[in-house]
């Protein structure tokens, strides 16, 4: 994978176009934007439309017009995820050249029986920092024949990240730089815990790359060098930076901002059709209206941030 390494700061936002951007995306972009220029640095968009069964063409358009009435520019070209399966397909075949990586066949139904049997005999199933019970693994163990039996079954399988080993062959304690806050305040050189992921998904069969896998393919060839984005995604950090090091990519400075909630005191969705840039623009507010909303977040700090080069 061919890495830029950049003369000047690279800020990006990085929106799924499955729906209509609301009043936590502007937060987000807004954010980047203006730190990216605060500090000299670029301002990147990006598409990330693998799930072509929930992406639509008219929801990328409305990114565009949003951000366009928002105020906000970016650099040319846009990237598309879409356009780019081919790199995270090498960026997979390298962690499974390591070893790394397993076929998984369970279903959810199976997941969900599993986690019932642990819990009759009293036996307290592992859950992610979302809250989704751990993966079984019980396919972990079998031999390169067995594994290659499954994946030619024809049964639906996503291939994932064996995390233990793969934290094993990082050989150290995995950290980053946070320039903002985690959801309990942290900031500063905070610690790194991948196994609390368990043994996350990087493609399916139905899917040709994860979240996961993208993201760090795609921020290292664009060179980012900060990402900025909600506290949702702290957590998530953990897993990017072993996958960083893994792949030998470079490390972004990272800053978490907080989240705009709704009425339920839930973060914002794209189900949340009154907080949507669309519906405010239509109702009559205007952009520095918007700005004025997040005022609490538009005055948060770079504290921290540098060049990459400084």
């Amino acid at each position: 994978m061919p890495i830029v390494r950049p003369e000047q700061p690279v800020f990006r936002f990085a929106p799924s176009p499955n729906g209509l951007l609301h009043l936590g995306h502007a937060l987000s972009a807004i954010i980047n934007h203006d730190m990216a220029a605060a500090i000299g640095g670029r301002f990147l968009l990006r598409i990330e439309d693998i799930d072509q069964t929930r992406c639509r063409p008219e929801f990328e358009t409305a990114i565009f017009e949003d951000l366009t009435w928002l105020g906000l520019s970016w650099d040319e070209p846009v990237r598309r995820q879409s356009e780019h399966l081919a790199l995270y397909a090498a960026t997979l075949e390298r962690l499974k050249a390591m070893g790394l990586v397993y076929p998984s066949v369970l279903s959810r139904g199976e997941i969900k029986a599993a986690v019932a049997a642990a819990g009759a005999s009293g036996e307290a199933w592992p859950r992610d920092p979302d809250g989704t019970p751990l993966y079984p693994g019980r396919e972990r163990d079998l031999s390169p024949g067995e594994q290659a039996d499954l994946v030619a079954s024809g049964r639906p399988f996503a291939w994932r990240l064996d995390v233990a080993k793969a934290v094993k062959r990082v050989g150290e304690p995995l950290t980053w730089r946070e320039t903002g806050a985690g959801p309990s305040g942290e900031t500063g050189r905070v610690a790194a815990d991948p196994s609390a992921w368990g043994d996350v998904i990087l493609s399916r069969s139905d899917a040709p790359s994860s979240y996961h896998l993208s993201v760090v393919a795609d921020d290292a060839l664009q060179g980012v060098t900060h990402v900025v984005r909600g506290r949702d995604l702290y957590h998530a950090t953990s897993i990017h930076r072993l996958l960083q090091r893994l792949l030998g990519l470079p490390e972004p400075v990272y800053y978490h901002h907080r989240l705009i909630l709704g009425p339920d005191g839930r973060k914002l969705s794209k189900s949340n059709g009154d907080s949507g840039i669309a519906a405010l623009r239509a109702s009559g507010h205007s952009p520095e209206d918007i700005r004025r909303m997040l005022a609490a977040d538009m005055g948060e700090r770079m504290r921290g941030f540098h060049s990459p080069r400084a």
